[in-house]
Parts: structure tokens; sequence; C-alpha cells
């Protein structure tokens, strides 16, 4: 049956094994020790309450006398009485003792049984992965692990790039927890979710959520975040791919679509596939193809396509707008910021022209 479907799926009982027992309790809301704390306040102010008054009526002490009497007697300090007692303020003062023993024992009972729950149901965890989710800065936010999401991902970390995943379905992120990444549990179509998954301060936001409603949903409410993220939005079909681009996608792409022109261009040009395919795998140690684009710092704005080609890096074209391009540009061709260049050439030229690029 393959991987469990994205988050507007229904679950399937063999992907249940694929998730250990702490995993799915990490989303498990932790009641019972909230409550045993609520119970055991109450208690100990109750004691003390209860302590205070009958010192009060019994001795016939201020409040605060009876107050400070109780609390010591409670506290097990030792100090000694107010005023000498009677015999019915010292049976009183007993029962405080053993009320106080109680209490003690208690104290270590609740704090060790939130602590073990707390460690048991991962919240600790959880919130340890928020922080380093939050010093992340132009990272790459995939909502949905399903198929394709867990591939996208993938590929995303083998190219170098911090990777955050963002799923309503529990065993998605188990399997993503599994595989080492970084998750944000909920629904990815509100603003609290994606501000979690740090949308502010991200650089790409990859939708492969198998749903088309969500994922238009989801491309509007990240481009009302973040005006500048760059938005690519899977497509079940066709039809959907104009309605992403209205809502702020600058990509929208259909996994069908793909597939059936991948297998075109693979029955009619395998070796420029397989050329291309090579060019871009992260794993290519001998020659690549990128993007660059010449920031405004970099030492490469003057030098011309030729200099670059006396590398051995050829220019392939320079992108002039939205899929808009000067294929083979001339030598003379002069380099300018903000210029975007489409190059190939050996892994290692690429890699100290992209710095170059950067400035």
């Amino acid at each position: 049956m393959g991987w469990a479907r994205d988050a507007s799926s229904a679950k399937t009982a063999p992907y249940h094994d694929l998730v250990s027992a702490t995993q799915r309790r990490v989303f498990r809301p932790l009641r019972r020790p909230q409550r045993t704390l609520a119970l055991w306040i109450a208690a100990a102010t109750a004691v003390t309450l209860v302590g205070t008054v009958g010192y009060m009526l019994l001795e016939g002490w201020t409040f605060l006398d009876s107050l400070y009497m109780t609390v010591n007697t409670l506290a097990t300090v030792g100090f000694r009485e107010i005023e000498p007692m009677h015999p019915p303020g010292l049976i009183w003062t007993m029962a405080l003792s053993v009320a106080a023993v109680v209490l003690i024992f208690g104290t270590v009972g609740v704090v060790a049984e939130t602590m073990l729950a707390d460690i048991a149901s991962g919240r600790r965890e959880e919130r340890r992965m928020q922080k380093r989710i939050d010093l992340l800065s132009g990272h790459v936010i995939v909502c949905g692990f399903g198929r394709v999401g867990a591939q996208v991902s993938e590929e995303l970390r083998a190219a170098g790039q911090d990777v955050v995943v963002s799923d309503v379905d529990e065993e998605s992120l188990g399997r993503a927890a599994t595989a080492g990444f970084l998750f944000v549990h909920g629904d990815y179509t509100t603003d609290d979710v994606l501000r979690r998954a740090g949308i502010e301060r991200a650089r790409v936001l990859v939708s492969c959520i198998d749903n088309d409603a969500n994922s238009v949903f989801v491309t509007l409410t990240a481009r009302a975040l973040n005006p500048d993220l760059f938005l690519i939005g899977r497509a079940g079909t066709a039809s959907v791919v104009s309605k992403l681009r209205q809502a702020g996608a600058n990509r929208a792409v259909s996994p069908y679509v793909m597939a059936g022109r991948r297998i075109i261009e693979l029955a009619l040009r395998p070796g420029v596939v397989d050329f291309i395919d090579q060019a871009l795998s992260p794993g290519q140690p001998t020659f690549s193809m990128e993007e660059l684009e010449i920031r405004p710092a970099s030492p490469l704005i003057g030098r011309t396509v030729g200099d670059l080609r006396a590398l051995g890096v050829f220019t392939l074209a320079i992108m002039t707008g939205p899929r808009a391009y000067a294929a083979s540009p001339p030598d003379d061709r002069a380099l300018g910021a903000g210029m975007r260049l489409i190059v190939s050439g050996p892994s290692d030229q690429i890699g100290t022209l992209a710095d170059a690029a950067q400035g």
C-alpha cells in the first residue's frame, strides 16, 4: 500500500507499526498530572487553613500566631511554640505533624509523576524541538509528510537545506521524527502552526498536501504571513494549477502531469534526461548545474560571461523574468547585481562561484 496518505486521507492500520507508542503520546493531552498537582495544592492550602483555625479556637491565639505555628509544624522546622500549649493544642500539633509527613511524601510523588509524565509524553522533547526551530532562518517548510512530502524532504536535506515538516497526522510525523526531521504538529492551514514552523523566517514553503482545497488555503495563509516567501504548491489536477498561482504560489506542480511529461522525455530524450538528473544530483562529485543570483556585494559584478567560461563554467542562460531566459549569452555580456544565471560546470568551480555570487 505504500506510505500513509497526506493529512486529508484516512489512516490505515499497517502504519501504526511504524510509530512507537512514545511517539504517538507526543500529541496526547497531559491531563492527569495537572489534576494531581491541582489537588495537591488544594490539599496543602486546606490543611494550612484548618490548622490555623484550630489553633485560634483551641489556644485563643491571633490569626498570625496561629498561621505561624501551623506553617512551622507543617514544614517540620521545629521552632518553639508561641505560648505553652494546653492538651488539646498538643494533640492538634501532633495531628498536623502527621499531615505534614503525608504532604511531604505527596509532594515527592507529585513532582516525580509530573516529571516522568512530561518525559514519557514527549512534551520535553517537543519543547526542545521548538527551540531548535526558533533558531532557524532561511529554511524550507514542507506541509504534508506523505509519499510526496517525504521524498521532497529527503531531497532537500540531501541538498543541505534545513527542513521543518508540518502535518496533522500523527503517524506521518512519527515517520518524520524517525527520519530525523524537525516537525510541527497541527493544522498547517492556521497562522499559529505556520508561525511555529518559522514562516516569517523561512525562505521556501512546499505544499505537498494531497488535498487541493487545503493546498490552496495553505498558499493563501503563507503568502499573507510572508510576502517574500517562495511558494510551491502541489495540485491534484491540472485545473488547480491556475488556482494555486492566483492564491500566491510562485510555482504550482501537478505530480501526475509531471510524471507523464517525464515518461515522454525519457522515451524521446533519455540521454538529456540522464545528464540533467546527474547535474542536479546533490551527490554528483564531478559536474553540476546551478542557479546563481549575483548579490550587490558580489565580486562578480563587472565580470563577463567569457570570464566564467575561462574558469570552466558555462552560462547556459540568464533569467530575464519569470520563465523568461536569454539562452547562450555572448562572452562579452557583463554581469550585474540582481542577475540570475543558469550555469553548468565542475562541481568545485560551481561551489566557488556560488560563494562569490553571494558576496
